[in-house]
């Protein structure tokens, strides 16, 4: 190789490198991820307790919860759509697991049961969006209600944490670690790399992209708009079960209330990573750091002795952050185009 030649190939290399990194720093994952590592440095100054290996254990296996059911919201953002009922779906999915575990049947079955009552949640909300064309908005808020009672009928509204011949295992399976990581994170990072690539790499993702960015011109192209909204649903119920099923095992019982509110968090966590509420933009790495910087705010508020009541404050504080951000760079990709 001569010297121009090599010249060219590492000045084509630097360019290459300059790219990305200008492309990195213009996403808004990559600020949120910078304010999450900038709170953690500060937290492991100002107190003894944040960098300890138990704190920093329960600070990513409580975020992995959120994360997980985050990474469904943001496919669903992308979309266009919002799914108020993940909270709810959560909680059904892993009553129905606590309740067949505890009535003696095997762990495999117990799980299969909470998971394909997720998933059922998950496609009766796809199907009255896109066939009967309730507005999202409505049709999971009226979910949310549903789900929850059906997980009050399906354990009489009592706790369940017997969880039959395969109880210790069970709560292995969400309270464990391997390798000393977390279970859970373990999880996390597997729904990662899975659904993170289906967006970015496969042709499902590029048609979600495409249904999100302009719906119509979506449907005048061909694509199957339906059923990509029945999948999307069915995607986000599926996520909120395996997290219901995985926090259930962690906490060792289920209650009614498993999963309230939740909703809010898993929305600041997606928008929060950079995900529009327009549709259209949204990745799994925005959800996921999302979800770790608001655990971090929760965490640092307990650590400081802060009232756990300003939490909600913080987090609503941050989402008008992030969509006002996400709108001025908007307004100004818009002015120069």
């Amino acid at each position: 190789m001569d010297e121009s030649t090599s010249g060219d190939l590492r000045r084509a290399i630097e360019a290459t490198s300059h790219g990305l990194v200008a492309r990195a720093i213009g996403l808004q994952s990559f600020w949120v991820l910078a304010a999450a590592l900038l709170g953690a440095v500060a937290l492991s100054l100002v107190t003894d307790t944040f960098a300890t290996p138990q704190n920093l254990f329960n600070v990513t296996r409580n975020f992995a919860f959120v994360a997980i059911v985050a990474i469904g919201m943001t496919a669903v953002i992308i979309t266009g759509g919002i799914d108020l009922s993940v909270g709810s779906i959560l909680c059904l999915a892993a009553m129905v697991t606590g309740v067949v575990l505890h009535e003696g049947y095997s762990m495999a079955i117990g799980i299969a049961a909470g998971l394909v009552a997720s998933l059922l949640v998950g496609l009766v909300n796809g199907l009255l969006i896109a066939y009967v064309r309730i507005p999202p908005f409505v049709a999971t808020l009226g979910m949310l209600s549903i789900a929850r009672s059906l997980a009050m009928v399906a354990s009489q509204n009592r706790m369940v944490y017997q969880f039959g011949p395969d109880h210790d295992a069970f709560l292995r399976l969400g309270g464990g670690s391997t390798l000393g990581i977390p279970n859970p994170v373990i999880a996390l990072a597997a729904c990662c790399v899975a659904i993170g690539f289906a967006l970015r790499w496969t042709r499902w993702g590029a048609r979600i992209m495409a249904v999100g960015g302009n719906e119509k011109a979506a449907v005048l192209t061909g694509l199957p708009v339906k059923r990509i909204k029945i999948g999307i649903y069915m995607l986000s119920g599926f996520m909120a079960g395996l997290a219901g099923v995985l926090e259930a095992s962690w906490l060792g019982g289920v209650t009614t209330n498993l999963g309230q509110s939740m909703e809010l968090s898993v929305i600041a966590a997606a928008v929060i990573g950079g995900a529009n509420l327009s549709g259209g933009s949204g990745t799994v790495l925005g959800a996921v750091v999302g979800a770790a910087l608001i655990e971090i705010i929760r965490n640092s508020l307990t650590l400081l002795g802060i009232s756990t009541f300003w939490q909600g404050a913080f987090v609503g504080t941050f989402i008008v952050l992030a969509v006002a951000f996400d709108s001025l760079r908007g307004g100004r990709r818009n002015a120069v185009g």
